[in-house]
């Protein structure tokens, strides 16, 4: 008996986790974001075909409607980061499910170009509002001494959206049409999200003690080492971490459309290119657990120093490499674990160096130019690419990736040196 009782406090800790604040908006979280990417904007990755040879309309015309809703979600991100910091990330994330749905329902009954591309209009606002830089300030509204954790979990259930939603859109395409799948899609957005993020983030965890989870500090937990900075040092932080999110976005955005085409271009048969560029998910996934179970005390700007590096690494790993599928594979590797540790990195870093407080205003202004950039990316590389050839399109990623490792490492001398500088500082008033 007395073993039993010893036992059932760690045996029913998952138990007391899951029913706690934090725990259960990551889990209602979770769920909403693998329905949200995958009904939004992973949804052309398998109706796109259906969509172009039902209506007659281009490939480049029913994908612009992506881009035109990315357009809109840079144009509209710092509103909805504002909003979510004075009306609270529920209402936010709940306004944006019933936005994605009804956005989506334009879409499914447009019979013209222009109806389409306002439905792809609205849908930008209802995924700035629903997803991850949604999600990431919601969660440190619900318990900001828990921030980055939270997030790197929350990162594990969206890296499964695609891995959902394609398989079940083409099984409606199939056998309801395309149409009638956007349908769906809506409904699965105002029956599943809806509510997981109006009961998911109705609780707020109290404010942390000086002694926060695990024994670390408050500041800590939420993946703060040093105090949050302010005045010309804020503004100075936040632009070079715009350049570096902005950098890696326009290599991520163009490698969304364009990555099977690349490593054909490197040699590979079509179907070696799709087997090896669909292992990037997995990549992402294990970048992510590894993070969670190795990168607890690793300050954030660390975390996105060795995030960062393995852009260019990954290549230099393909251009060195020719038509090898080792090298490919390397490269998958790769870039995958970048890409999964660098959507961390996005919530991570400005938690760290800004603080919780008015967290969702940081993220939206941030996220700005990187929507922007991640919109336009996939069309100016192939530019690039009709112009020069693919040679000439890995070169200028390669160079983006270089660029987006050396402004982390800018950055993180300067927020360094200015620490050491502060902590003189301070210790010169203590004596």
């Amino acid at each position: 008996m007395s073993q039993r009782v010893k036992g059932g406090p760690a045996q029913w800790a998952w138990v007391v986790w899951l029913v706690s604040p934090i725990g259960t908006a990551i889990v209602a979280l979770g769920i909403t974001q693998i329905v949200a990417w995958g009904t939004t904007l992973y949804a052309l990755g398998v109706l796109a075909s259906p969509i172009a040879e039902d209506t007659g309309w281009s490939r480049s015309l029913v994908f612009s409607g992506l881009t035109i809703g990315l357009l809109a979600s840079s144009f509209v991100s710092t509103a909805v980061g504002k909003a979510i910091d004075t009306q609270g990330g529920r209402l936010v994330m709940s306004v944006g499910s019933i936005l994605c749905a009804i956005s989506l329902l334009i879409v499914a009954a447009a019979s013209n170009p222009i109806v389409y591309l306002a439905g792809w209009a609205a849908m930008g606002v209802g995924m700035r509002m629903s997803l991850y830089d949604a999600a990431f300030a919601a969660l440190v509204q619900v318990a900001p001494h828990r921030g980055r954790r939270a997030i790197s979990y929350l990162t594990l259930f969206g890296g499964f959206a695609s891995t959902f939603f394609w398989p079940i859109g083409h099984i409606l395409t199939a056998e309801v049409g395309w149409r009638m799948a956007l349908v769906i899609y809506a409904g699965f957005n105002l029956a599943v999200c809806l509510p997981l993020h109006w009961w998911g983030l109705a609780r707020r965890e109290p404010p942390a003690p000086a002694a926060a989870i695990s024994g670390a500090p408050a500041s800590a937990a939420a993946g703060m080492s040093d105090p949050p900075l302010d005045g010309q040092a804020r503004t100075l932080a936040m632009v070079l971490f715009g350049l570096v999110m902005s950098a890696s976005a326009f290599v991520f955005g163009a490698m969304a459309v364009h990555l099977p085409a690349i490593l054909e271009a490197n040699g590979l048969s079509a179907a070696a290119a799709v087997t090896l560029a669909s292992f990037k998910g997995v990549a992402q996934v294990a970048g992510r657990v590894a993070e969670i179970l190795f990168g607890k005390r690793l300050h954030a700007i660390d975390l996105g120093r060795i995030s960062v590096a393995g852009m260019p690494l990954a290549f230099i790993a393909l251009m060195a490499g020719g038509a090898s599928t080792s090298a490919a594979l390397l490269f998958i590797i790769l870039f995958g674990v970048a890409n999964g540790l660098v959507t961390i990195v996005r919530g991570a870093v400005p938690l760290a160096i800004f603080g919780p407080q008015g967290y969702g205003a940081v993220l939206g202004i941030l996220a700005t130019p990187y929507l922007l950039v991640n919109a336009i990316a996939p069309a100016v590389l192939a530019v690039v690419v009709d112009l020069w050839g693919y040679t000439v399109a890995e070169a200028v990623l390669l160079a983006a990736g270089l660029l987006t490792a050396g402004s982390m490492e800018i950055m993180s001398f300067w927020y360094r040196r200015r620490q050491k500088r502060d902590d003189r500082g301070a210790g010169v008033q203590a004596t």
